[in-house]
């Protein structure tokens, strides 16, 4: 049961989990007949490997899912779903043994072998992989196989429909081709009984009970039934048999597929069904503002992702404005784990309705985890790139400086960020140039350096950037942010950069006179 406060406020907030959700409070106001639970679906085209756009559709569908939740006392279910009968289209770039795969163009992907050589056919080779991750994030869901669906029998009763309302299903289909995709368009796609091959030709009806079909297969005419996995569904046919024969009420889907959307639901309607609710989604671009593609390999894999920030940063960046195009690259992970940790360190002091428009209230669940953060990320990525070839014991050492109690114990989650830190700066990260400083800056720098020599070791962070903030108002800068550049580019390198106040305290006073010094040598 939700907390009635709770309740009231997801009644009238706007974060879009729970608009989405009101979707479904109004499509069944009494429950689902029979107290069955609500479906979710999310759909998987294991053609090439998982990358973030395909993990987005699950963390967003489950954000839905536990907003209704909070609407509603009635069960829920999801449910992961893999496109695997599909006939693999072409190779992929990134994966090894392309000449292999070549051989197996146009073959149902749960029979092409695995490139990998780990799995039985390169769709459960995927489909593990998303898996694996889906299991590791602790979603809960049901993972669906369409190969499984169609050989076992699942889908018979309507695929017979499908039959019986075949005349229907290509008066809806048809308007929206072209004359040469016309002649040959059919709805059913029987698998070769010669080649193996998923056919692309018209087919005749003979008994829609039986689902027996004829089709011509290499100059031969071939009778066969289409259940027991010998055939599968056009691409929008098959989602709406999908959504019919699973009892699909909710399925979210890029915008590149709303006109797809907009046939699927028309044909379950011929079929006798309610399409499910939903809304589409902007796409991802790559770093050059390209659609990412799994066949490319375009995009971001989830383990590059994860290999330099973690599990939360990833899952805010997703939430954040579904129906804006955004980039995903490398270069965002630093300001997406920031972001996250100052949300989640407003929650605790914000009102419910602010709580349940705040991103973490939907990355957890609910109260995100109590442990702050003691610095920033960007800080702790200032603080490596200096380092140069730092270690986790050194990054410590520093954090000494600024912490309280700087141990892994006593904070492990920077401990955890450390790591990342270390790792991005490694690989991710340009690596620093420090120009030498010109003009007022000499002068800038060298007072600076008189007013750290004067403070003690433990100096606060925030004398020291109240001491730097009085350098650029009186130093000549024509504004305030030309000394801060100045600063983020002679003594880290690089073009911005943190609260100078928290980084030489984070860095030692020490320390962060050395690099003044080096930057005054540069200057002559």
């Amino acid at each position: 049961m939700t907390d009635p406060a709770l309740r009231d406020a997801a009644l009238v907030s706007k974060a879009w989990p729970y608009e989405e959700a009101r979707k479904l409070l109004k499509r069944y106001p009494e429950g689902k007949p029979g107290g069955e639970p609500v479906l979710f679906e999310t759909g998987y085209g294991p053609s090439g490997l998982p990358h973030i756009g395909t993990f987005n559709e699950v963390l967003r569908t489950t954000m839905v899912r536990r907003a209704f939740e909070e609407l509603s006392d009635q069960p829920t279910r999801l449910v992961a779903f893999s496109d695997d009968m599909d006939g693999l289209r072409k190779v992929p770039d990134n994966v090894p043994n392309g000449d292999m795969l070549a051989r197996y163009i146009g073959h149902p992907l749960t029979r092409v072998p695995d490139p990998f050589g780990k799995y039985e056919s390169f769709a459960h080779h995927n489909n593990a992989m998303l898996r694996e991750f889906l299991d590791r994030f602790g979603f809960e869901y049901e993972f669906l196989s369409s190969t499984d669906c169609y050989a076992s029998g699942r889908f018979d009763d309507t695929l017979r429909a499908i039959l019986r309302n075949y005349r229907k299903i290509m008066d809806i289909m048809l308007p929206t081709l072209g004359a040469e995709r016309q002649a040959t368009y059919s709805p059913v796609l029987p698998v070769s009984p010669k080649s193996g091959v998923v056919l692309q030709v018209p087919v005749e009806v003979i008994d829609a009970e039986t689902g027996m079909i004829a089709f011509m297969d290499e100059g031969e005419r071939i009778e066969q039934t289409i259940f027991g996995g010998q055939a599968k569904l056009q691409w929008k046919v098959d989602w709406a048999m999908r959504w019919v024969a699973l009892g699909v009420d909710y399925e979210m889907s890029g915008k590149d597929l709303i006109s797809s959307v907009e046939q699927s639901s028309k044909i379950a309607r011929a079929l006798g069904a309610r399409p499910p609710e939903g809304f589409n989604y902007e796409l991802f671009l790559d770093a050059k503002g390209e659609k990412i593609s799994k066949t490319k390999g375009n995009g971001l894999s989830i383990e590059e992702w994860l290999t330099y920030g973690p599990d939360e940063s990833l899952a805010f960046y997703i939430y954040r404005e579904p129906k804006k195009a955004k980039s995903l690259h490398l270069g965002l992970i630093p300001r997406a784990v920031d972001d996250y940790w100052q949300f989640r360190a407003n929650y605790p002091n914000q009102p419910v309705e602010q709580q349940l428009g705040n991103p973490v209230h939907h990355i957890h669940n609910g109260p995100p985890p109590a442990e702050t953060l003691p610095v920033t990320f960007g800080l702790l990525l200032n603080l490596v790139g200096v380092m140069g070839e730092a270690t986790k014991e050194q990054v410590w050492g520093y954090l000494a400086n600024y912490v309280p109690d700087a141990t892994p114990a006593a904070w492990p989650a920077l401990d955890a960020l450390i790591d990342y830190a270390i790792a991005y700066v490694r690989d991710v990260a340009e690596k620093p140039v420090r120009r030498a400083p010109e003009g007022v800056e000499v002068a800038a720098l060298q007072r600076l350096d008189d007013e750290l020599a004067a403070l003690p070791a433990d100096a606060r962070a925030e004398d020291i950037q109240n001491i730097v903030y009085e350098i650029g108002k009186t130093a000549g800068f024509a504004e305030l942010r030309d000394w801060f550049r100045a600063l983020y580019e002679t003594l880290l390198g690089s073009s911005q950069g943190p609260r100078m106040g928290s980084f030489i305290a984070l860095y030692g006073i020490g320390n962060s006179r050395k690099l003044i010094a080096e930057a005054l040598a540069k200057a002559g």
